[in-house]
């Protein structure tokens, strides 16, 4: 499918940044740079490490397309920059930004939606090793420890034993001063795209690296990602549409990547919400996209175009979120 029937724009890409997802980052901007000017729009990238957003020339552009990845660019603060400069751009807003980057909040807003998600509690860089220790057997081994607020599986160790949870929490502590323990949960990885409440088709992640971390996403050669085809066809509609309601109770637009655990009994367990996925050439929502009939040009097309309509910009001034604050910790040491 190819992009028709559109006026030719002139796009800022946002890409770089300084978050550890960086070169990540520049690999999604030099994608969404060539698919853009295949589809007919005037492109220039700009990087905010380089460049303060302030003084890029916004006056010149119709619409800005973000391809930050972490830090700044994924946790809402580049949002409100250009929603305060009043700038279009793609992807959610910053309130939905902010709550989908911190792991924690987001689990309280999937546990206030139903939505079924592993139980977890939440450190600090301060708590002592022995209250540590105890909330971690809490919540029982197997158990994932991760940053609060990072992507791309940076920071991520399964902890199977209590002699390894130290230096779980370590790495965990050297990318963010909060720390989330959750439950581990084993089956099948997988993915599903979703373009405002419309599923892509779900994919399902197969690596032998243990779980889906940084090196099995950008670098492995052994990393497959397909369609789940020995799957009954309810069931994965039945995760393709948890993926809409996760999106959903945060608040998102516009291109998201939702990623779920389906148990050994069939049940699928939403782990997290991407508001900003990649677009390098090995990234899961391009090439979903590319199932359901989108190529790259059509797919940066449709984004621009969806941030670009009348719906999609009322939504900036959203009204205030009467879902409870994400402050408490779901599973306390006894």
């Amino acid at each position: 499918m190819h992009p028709k029937n559109f006026a030719p724009l002139r796009l800022a890409v946002l890409a770089g940044g300084d978050s550890p997802e960086r070169d990540i980052s520049l690999l999604s901007g030099a994608e969404v740079c060539a698919a853009l000017r295949l589809a007919g729009h005037e492109v220039q990238v700009f990087d905010p490490a380089q460049i303060p957003i302030e003084q890029v020339p916004w006056f010149t552009f119709d619409a800005c397309f973000l391809a930050l990845h972490g830090g700044a660019g994924e946790d809402g603060r580049v949002q409100q920059q250009l929603e305060t400069l009043g700038i279009d751009f793609t992807g959610s807003r910053a309130a939905a930004c902010r709550v989908a980057m911190n792991k924690s909040a987001s689990k309280e807003r999937f546990f206030f939606e139903q939505i079924p998600t592993a139980d977890y509690c939440l450190l600090h860089a301060g708590d002592s090793p022995t209250d540590c220790a105890a909330k971690a057997a809490s919540l029982g081994y197997p158990l994932v420890v991760k940053p609060n607020s990072q992507g791309s599986s940076l920071g991520v160790t399964i902890v199977h034993r209590p002699a390894d949870l130290a230096d779980a929490l370590a790495l965990a502590r050297s990318l963010d001063p909060f720390i989330l323990l959750e439950k581990f949960i084993a089956g099948r990885e997988l993915t599903v795209a979703v373009l405002d409440r419309r599923p892509l088709p779900a994919l399902e992640i197969v690596t032998p690296h243990g779980f889906f971390d940084f090196d099995a996403k950008y670098s492995a050669e052994d990393t497959r990602e397909e369609y789940p085809s020995d799957l009954p066809p309810k069931v994965v509609a039945h995760v393709e549409q948890l993926a809409v309601r996760a999106a959903q109770s945060l608040g998102t637009q516009g291109l998201v990547r939702v990623d779920l655990i389906l148990d050994a009994a069939g049940v699928p367990w939403v782990l997290e919400v991407n508001t900003t996925p990649g677009m390098t050439p090995q990234s899961l929502a391009p090439k979903a996209a590319r199932l359901a009939g989108f190529d790259m040009p059509a797919l940066c097309q449709w984004i621009v175009q969806n941030a670009l309509s009348p719906v999609y910009r009322a939504a900036r001034r959203p009204a205030r979120s009467k879902l409870p604050v994400p402050s408490i910790r779901r599973a306390e040491a006894a």
